[in-house]
């Protein structure tokens, strides 16, 4: 039983083989296809890049429940308008504001992000910027050492 599949096996290879080895690669090529193959790969060409400044901020140490902002700086180093579709940060407590508008080639734009002060000791959080660069998205991060308020500042002992 095993040699006649192992025959039958062989068979249909030698088969399927010969049958799709007839026609010849290049007279199936279109060249309307070519053309706009190469059409969309110029396009694909065609990306914006996002470059910030810092992609971390330390606000250092900060009384619980004092507000902080930054801004983070950003340019459009490539060669397409820079759409950011959405940010989003990893909690509740802090709160990014990206541009609303295209920014264009080489220009700059600011992502502003809230942090509400909450937490305790050292805290990090980030933020994820989507944009329409090759790439997808972006981290960023903000850290922060939170004291309670009237704590005394950390620090060696004399």
């Amino acid at each position: 039983m095993k040699r006649i599949t192992t025959i039958f096996s062989l068979i249909m290879v030698v088969a399927l083989t010969s049958v799709s080895c007839k026609d010849k690669a290049s007279k199936k090529i279109v060249a309307d296809n070519v053309e706009s193959a190469v059409d969309r790969d110029e396009a694909d060409k065609m990306v914006p890049v996002m470059s910030f400044e810092k992609v971390e901020h330390d606000f250092g140490t900060i009384q619980r429940g004092t507000p902080q902002e930054t801004v983070f700086t950003f340019t459009n180093t490539g060669n397409a308008p820079l759409i950011i579709t959405n940010a989003k940060s990893s909690c509740g407590c802090t709160v990014p504001n990206p541009p609303k508008d295209p920014i264009a080639p080489g220009e700059t734009g600011e992502l502003l992000v809230k942090f509400n002060g909450s937490g305790q000791n050292q805290v990090t959080k980030t933020i994820t910027v989507n944009a329409n660069t090759a790439k997808g998205s972006e981290i960023l991060r903000i850290k922060a050492f939170v004291q309670a308020p009237g704590a005394v500042p950390a620090g060696p002992v004399k």
